[in-house]
């Protein structure tokens, strides 16, 4: 079955959000008639930005302990892939979908809330805000995050290596490895020492996913060695950043995060899981990212 796509646009750009998911498909740079977004191509890796919540990766075990119950949830969470989120509101320059808990997700996520996700449109830049309402009369434990893959290699003379990530400070970055279970274990890698310029490369996600907790920089730039910079992305609401891809894929993922998949010895107790974020009974969340295209 076709899936319903939803677009805005104005003179610069047209943008496209999936009604599953509430998952950004495409940005059309309507002067270059560039699309920035990888089109999830099934045979190498099926999806265009899925969104995060209420974990980021894996749980151990696939599951998680809250209040004496054992609970599960997929990869990523419950708003990917979903068909139950609403369209809320669509304007001129605005999409704005809805997700409210049901039967269906207390079984995985025990907790009332309402998650909304806009993508608003300026000029050249999309911003992706996200709002988490927690309806219940406990705190509401979650994880968010964006995980955007952005296409490379517009031509056939291209390499992976005519790209790069920049950040916009130097930086000393370290990477932890993903064991095979997809958790955070001990091992790590140095990835930048005192550099601002992450150069792509075709094995360079080999290990997995390179996550930067509590990542300095808040903003990063895709170059190329023949045009500059292409887009940007800026994520001060966000304390962690994973970069990503299929190994020789040609597209890149730049993933605004709060959290992170789980440890490798994590105790399982949801309250006490590494990065969670912590929203009052009635109380609201909110977090945004913007992508600027150049």
């Amino acid at each position: 079955m076709e899936k319903t796509t939803h677009y805005i646009e104005n003179e610069h750009l047209k943008i496209g959000v999936l009604e599953t998911g509430a998952e950004l498909c495409s940005i059309l740079n309507k002067k270059s008639r560039r699309e920035h977004i990888w089109q999830a191509n099934p045979d190498v890796w099926g999806s265009h930005a899925p969104n995060l919540f209420p974990i980021i990766g894996m749980l151990k075990g696939g599951e998680y302990q809250f209040e004496g119950a054992t609970y599960s949830l997929p990869k990523h969470g419950i708003i990917r892939h979903n068909d139950q989120i609403r369209l809320k509101e669509r304007t001129e320059d605005q999409i704005v979908f809805e997700l409210l808990y049901s039967e269906e997700t207390l079984k995985m996520y025990p907790f009332k809330f309402a998650f909304r996700i806009y993508f608003i449109l300026k000029e050249k830049q999309l911003e992706v805000k996200h709002h988490v309402i927690n309806l219940d009369e406990k705190p509401l434990y979650f994880s968010l995050g964006g995980h955007p893959a952005f296409n490379i290699l517009y031509s056939e003379s291209e390499r992976i290596e005519d790209y790069s990530l920049q950040f916009d400070q130097k930086l000393n970055l370290t990477t932890e490895i993903l064991d095979e279970n997809g958790l955070l274990g001990e091992k790590e890698e140095v990835i930048l020492k005192n550099e601002h310029n992450l150069q792509l490369r075709p094995d360079l996600f080999d290990k997995d996913a390179l996550i930067f907790r509590s990542i300095t920089s808040k903003k990063v730039e895709l170059h190329s060695k023949t045009e500059g910079a292409i887009l940007g992305l800026e994520f001060e609401d966000f304390k962690d950043l994973g970069i990503w891809a299929k190994p020789n894929a040609s597209y890149v993922c730049i993933e605004p995060w709060l959290g992170y998949t789980d440890l490798a010895d994590s105790n399982k107790n949801f309250k006490e899981k590494a990065g969670n974020e912590v929203l009052n009974a009635n109380d609201d969340f909110k977090a945004s990212y913007q992508i600027r295209i150049y």
